[in-house]
């Protein structure tokens, strides 16, 4: 495997629709849009999509996901944080050569280290293989003869039981 893409789907959260969030994986780093949204729902449906060569892959354990609010523009705009694991995503990708987790959600974590909240992410791993082409050389000789009728196939089993029928039951009646 060369490598693999990571898309992370971030799709929506519970909160003021203020917020975007930096979201790191290993040594990248994405800003989101700012999200919209009524009624306590933010709202975002944003991919973002993450390469990296494999060797960095293996030492990727996590992504991380800070939601910021736009409102307060310093560090006190920190609301909370989401990490997820990635190693059994990635291992799963690069055995299956692609997986899909549809959104689901994450617990934020607060400054305090206490939950409030949830933020809903979907996942796509896809494995860059290197592709390997086979060729072949075909003559008239090695064409693929067309299969016979079913009705051909069960004639001729029918002829191999009779005739091993006959010659085990005449082979039984000599040695009598």
């Amino acid at each position: 495997m060369k490598g693999g893409t990571l898309e992370v789907l971030l799709v929506d959260a519970e909160g003021r629709p203020s917020y975007y969030v930096i979201i790191k994986c290993g040594n990248q780093e994405y800003r989101s849009k700012q999200s919209s949204g009524e009624d306590e729902k933010v709202s975002w449906n944003e991919k973002i999509t993450f390469k990296f060569p494999l060797s960095n892959w293996k030492k990727l354990t996590h992504l991380k996901l800070r939601i910021m609010d736009t409102e307060l523009f310093t560090d006190a705009g920190f609301v909370g944080e989401t990490m997820i694991h990635l190693g059994g995503i990635v291992t799963e990708g690069k055995h299956r050569g692609f997986i899909e987790l549809k959104p689901l959600p994450y617990n934020v974590v607060l400054e305090d280290d206490t939950y409030k909240g949830e933020t809903r992410i979907g996942f796509r791993f896809t494995a860059n293989k290197e592709r390997q082409v086979e060729t072949r050389e075909f003559s008239a000789e090695n064409t693929i003869k067309p299969r016979g009728s079913i009705c051909r196939s069960i004639a001729n089993l029918w002829r191999i039981l009779w005739w091993t029928f006959l010659f085990c039951h005449r082979t039984d009646s000599k040695s009598e």
